[in-house]
């Protein structure tokens, strides 16, 4: 009895702190004796008690003699500290039997790692997986040694993989992390199984508790460095396409936050052969657009343009793919319902995606074709905060069009012209924004297609080409088109008297403001109302040089949209094209760059009501983006919100 031994050459109130006795509390009744010898004894006395007590209404005690003090302790307490001496040994037993089974796990990896062939050790392997049935440490250590040797032991490879995945499965965290760790180990040599290991992982992104998440995020790195190509494959599975779509929403949100978090921005690294890795990436995604939300939409075409195949020295076959994308993201091959909000919110956004594309030579006319034939033509039934979006989206990417393009949609350009520039002070509304778009859409439209506004608005350009027209007599859409312009002028001056005024008002609202939040306020309006100056200030500049008969266009950059951030001057100058007699670009080529689309929806509402009193109508200029409902194409049956 080693640990009875140990336990009796203490006092009782020592022997209570043991671990094994946390809940043993004995009352010990001590008695000084000067009587007594300096030596311990033991003795045992029988005591009586009350009548609650046992049926033989009295109890042992024994007496221990410790120095000059005698303790007692009762019969039941020394039942306890029995029970809790042999708990003692268990453990001590236990933690003999674990030492010796790690023991013999070493010998079973020493002699494997020795061993020239290693196929003759099966016995040491087999005993390897038959110790992740005993215990916790031991399963950390089979849980590092049954991958390491996989590849040598072909016969065990389908129980060395169950029992692994019950590792994997286990309540102790440190055996999970040991056993993910080693999951890479699978694939080295034998990469049929990287598939399947891949899947495991992306169903353990979900683990909950840190350090087993980031061994997972760590293996799957690893597989990717193996085998760049089928970790990939692999992993786009699980974000699913119209064909094969994702039936774990969770697991595929955390797969494609890997992707974006973890693979994107080591790609340089990763995807090696480049031009072959960048292919290969590039028709996964093509593959998952098929069924994505707006953001994602949004992050995959961000990724592809920073690749090298659709860098800035890309051939512009890569730029039409590029482009091709975003069309087919933007549904220009469907049938367009105005009742469809979400394919709406798709082909705006779509525009702005595709812009700096446009910059770089790739064409828009597809998206200009689609607006013109299904968009324009019943643009008063679109919901009203979409109109805005959709102008401001025609207004930018109006100078990167054809001279085909442009002649094509300036009727419909000029037709909503005439619409939103009222004719006299009749009770129309006028709404400044969509007259700034629009007049800026049609300046540079114009500036491709000079003569084509002859018949349009009664201008006399000539060209030498037969679509001059010259013999025709357009008078009338003359007189109508710049009476239009001087009623447009006059309630944009009076606006801006009136948005002056207010911005004086701001100013010294400003300096008796006592909290941030009145300041912030104030500062917001004064935004506001800097804004509505800009659009005005715009609307008079582009209407001026429409006066004249032979009026000169503006096709470049000296007008910069309200909504944008502040372009630097540029030092050269392509100024204006006068009679259309100078030459255009291609596809505007020198034509103003995306900056951004800022706010916008509120500074256009706060020009529009400052006019209210002047033009009867201006209830605001839409609220900008939108954010969006369902995705009315539910591409692949899922119907995602798209944005």
């Amino acid at each position: 009895m080693r640990g009875a031994k140990a336990l009796l050459n203490f006092p009782a109130e020592v022997v209570v702190a043991s671990s094994s006795m946390q809940k043993f509390k004995p009352t010990l009744r001590s008695k000084k004796s000067t009587d007594l010898d300096s030596s311990s004894s033991f003795s045992t006395t029988t005591t009586g008690t009350s009548q609650s007590e046992s049926e033989s209404g009295t109890t042992e005690e024994f007496s221990l003699n410790l120095g000059h003090t005698l303790w007692t302790i009762d019969y039941t307490q020394i039942q306890l500290l029995n029970s809790a001496i042999i708990m003692v040994e268990q453990s001590e037993e236990e933690k003999r039997i674990e030492a010796e089974q790690i023991e013999k796990l070493y010998e079973f990896g020493e002699r494997l790692n020795e061993a020239k062939d290693k196929s003759q050790n099966a016995s040491d392997y087999q005993g390897i997986i038959e110790a992740t049935m005993t215990s916790i440490k031991t399963k950390q250590l089979a849980a590092q040694l049954i991958p390491r040797f996989f590849k040598f032991f072909p016969d065990f490879s389908s129980q060395a993989v169950d029992v692994h995945l019950d590792l994997i499965e286990e309540g102790d965290t440190h055996v999970r992390v040991h056993a993910i760790r080693g999951l890479p180990l699978f694939c080295k040599d034998t990469p049929e199984y990287l598939p399947k290991i891949v899947d495991i992982l992306v169903q353990l992104l979900a683990a909950e508790e840190f350090l087993e998440r980031d061994a997972v995020h760590k293996a799957i790195m690893s597989l990717l460095r193996q085998d760049v190509k089928a970790s990939l494959s692999a992993l786009f599975k699980h974000i699913g396409s119209v064909d094969e779509p994702s039936t774990d929403e969770f697991i595929r949100e955390k797969v494609l936050s890997f992707i974006r978090d973890k693979v994107f921005p080591l790609k340089s690294e990763l995807l090696k052969p480049q031009e072959q890795m960048e292919r290969h990436i590039t028709d996964l995604i093509k593959k998952s657009l098929e069924d994505v939300t707006g953001a994602e939409f949004r992050m995959f075409v961000d990724f592809l343009k920073s690749l090298s195949l659709f860098g800035e020295k890309a051939h512009p076959e890569r730029m039409k793919e590029l482009v091709g994308i975003i069309e087919g993201q933007a549904d220009l091959d469907a049938q367009f319902n105005v009742s469809d909000t979400d394919h709406i919110d798709r082909l705006i956004s779509c525009l702005y995606v595709a812009l700096p594309f446009f910059l770089r030579n790739a064409s828009s006319s597809k998206f200009l074709r689609y607006l013109n034939k299904h968009i324009i033509p019943v643009f008063d039934e679109l919901p009203e905060e979409r109109k805005l979006d959709l102008l401001k989206a025609l207004a930018e990417i109006s100078p990167y069009t054809t001279p085909q393009d442009s002649r094509q949609i300036l009727p419909s350009v000029v037709q909503l012209l005439q619409k939103y520039m009222a004719r006299r002070k009749t009770g129309e509304e006028m709404n400044f924004t969509y007259v700034e778009c629009l007049l800026y859409a049609f300046h540079h439209l114009a500036h491709k297609a000079p003569n084509a506004t002859n018949s349009l608005c009664g201008y006399e350009i000539v060209t030498g080409q037969p679509s001059d027209r010259l013999g025709e007599d357009f008078s009338e859409n003359y007189k109508d088109f710049t009476e239009r312009l001087r009623n447009v002028e006059e309630l944009t001056r009076a606006t801006m008297k009136k948005l002056t005024q207010g911005m004086a008002e701001h100013s010294k609202a400003m300096a008796a403001a006592k909290s941030n939040e009145a300041k912030d306020s104030i500062k917001t309006q004064k935004q506001n109302t800097t804004t509505g100056l800009r659009t005005c200030n715009n609307i008079l500049t582009m209407t001026k040089p429409l006066h004249s008969k032979t009026p000169s266009f503006i096709g470049d950059k000296s007008v910069n949209l309200s909504w944008k951030e502040a372009v630097k001057p540029s030092v050269s100058s392509t100024s204006t094209t006068a009679g259309g007699k100078r030459p255009a670009a291609a596809n505007g080529s020198s034509s103003m760059g995306k900056k951004g689309r800022g706010a916008g929806g509120m500074q256009n509402q706060h020009v529009n009501r400052a006019s209210e009193d002047i033009s009867h109508g201006g209830r605001g200029g839409g609220r900008g983006r939108g954010m969006a409902r369902g995705r009315g194409r539910g591409w692949g049956g899922r119907g995602r919100g798209y944005w």
